[in-house]
């Protein structure tokens, strides 16, 4: 039976498979004619059943009954991985969650291949939580599981921006030094790397790759910073209430504002506490807003809004965001300027992170000759002007974004699998 393997990035707002038969890379339709599937899910409230990418996501802005879910990849290494959530009104683990959507993935790949597939290099970020080597290993241990239960035999990983390197290195002529952001919805990652269509037959790439950084900051930071700036204010955010003028809780607001949050929002006891605070209020009209949000459970769309107006701020200098899921006729007029103001230090955290990563490389940003932008974040207007500031000498390279590292994983999969594989392969 012909050898095929599989690379696939669980990513966490988008996902992607690709498949290497016998040295041929093609990345696998996962759904309909896409290559890349959103990281969501649905389950109906009927009977459970669930759905994926842009399915859950349709089904959830028709306002199909049931539980919405994003942005299951931050979740590893944390210890909701072990308290679980509520799935129409059942408890259900996330590893189970998760495990339903990485199936998802396989069985399209399976399905393309004509045949169960062993062999899997997961792309990883270069930390899945920071500044916690234990909740690392232990995310990378519980994705593991998951493959292995999935149906997996031989798992390897792979950090996500090596993986991207080795997508564009087939393409390259000469050798170039590089350096690859991959600026995901969780995390920013970063490598410096030697690239040269000569080297891809190398079994071993360690010489190559000469450093490793990674910050937990991503797409979905910079959703939940614009959403705190220019659209939480207009639902009561930081009003006051009471005779000694209180601040109104701020929790509420920044839960809001996360998209692997929302969902622990829409309790009893949080709703009535809104209510409570609402008499008191100073801002009744905003604050009220708040608590329409809450006993309609629209926070993902409301997060959407914000995401979507991140998306439109790429191209326009201002954008008419629109609520009318709140209340009739309801808009925000959001500019550039205030997202970007609102992004700043989320920006320069990834910046400082990636200057670390040629520090620790022991190179200088004027010896980069290309720099790699993968991930869905690049597309930032301020995240592109700063790489340019960075690297001014430097020509830049951001095809593929969403695809990239799918990619580069199944072409990882030639240099750690190839016609013999060996059980459960160490990771990086």
């Amino acid at each position: 039976m012909t050898t095929i393997s599989c690379g696939i990035d669980f990513g966490t707002s988008n996902s992607s498979v690709a498949i290497d038969n016998n040295g041929q890379i093609s990345l696998v339709p996962v759904e309909n004619a896409q290559v890349t599937i959103p990281s969501a899910i649905f389950f109906q409230r009927i009977d459970n059943k669930a759905f994926f990418g842009r399915t859950a996501v349709n089904l959830f802005f028709d306002r199909q009954e049931g539980r919405f879910m994003r942005s299951l990849k931050r979740v590893l290494g944390t210890s909701l991985m072990k308290h679980g959530t509520l799935v129409n009104g059942a408890s259900m683990n996330f590893s189970t969650i998760i495990t339903s959507f990485l199936k998802h993935i396989k069985d399209k790949a399976d399905l393309v291949a004509g045949q169960e597939i062993d062999n899997v290099v997961m792309g990883r970020p270069v930390h899945f939580v920071d500044n916690n080597p234990g909740a690392d290993i232990q995310a990378q241990a519980e994705l593991k599981a998951i493959a292995l239960r999935i149906g997996f035999k031989n798992i390897d990983f792979q950090f996500e921006p090596i993986a991207a390197a080795f997508a564009h290195e087939a393409q390259l002529s000469g050798e170039k030094l590089a350096i690859v952001a991959d600026l995901g919805g969780g995390t920013s990652d970063f490598t410096v790397i030697r690239l040269s269509n000569k080297y891809i037959n190398k079994p071993d790439r360690s010489s190559d790759i000469l450093a490793n950084t990674g910050i937990r900051v991503g797409g979905n930071d910079f959703d939940k910073e614009l959403s705190l700036a220019a659209i939480m204010p207009e639902l009561g955010y930081r009003s006051r209430y009471g005779d000694k003028q209180l601040e109104v809780p701020l929790k509420p607001y920044h839960d809001l504002a996360e998209w692997s949050k929302v969902n622990f929002l829409y309790t009893p006891k949080i709703i009535m506490q809104v209510r409570q605070l609402l008499h008191q209020s100073h801002d009744k009209k905003r604050y009220r807003r708040l608590l329409t949000v809450l006993e309609d459970e629209t926070g993902h769309t409301l997060l959407a809004a914000a995401e979507g107006t991140k998306i439109a701020l790429t191209d326009h200098e201002e954008h008419k965001a629109t609520f009318d899921f709140i209340e009739d006729g309801f808009f925000i007029p959001i500019k550039r300027a205030l997202f970007e103001e609102a992004i700043r230090d989320e920006v320069e955290k990834i910046a400082a992170s990636a200057r670390q990563c040629l520090r620790d490389a022991g190179v200088k940003k004027e010896d980069i000759d290309l720099v790699i932008l993968t991930g869905g974040s690049t597309e930032v207007h301020s995240i592109q002007a700063e790489f340019k500031r960075l690297f001014p000498n430097a020509a830049i390279a951001d095809e593929n974004k969403l695809s990239s590292v799918g990619l580069g994983l199944a072409y990882d999969c030639q240099h750690k699998f190839g016609k013999s594989t060996k059980s459960n392969l160490i990771a990086p």
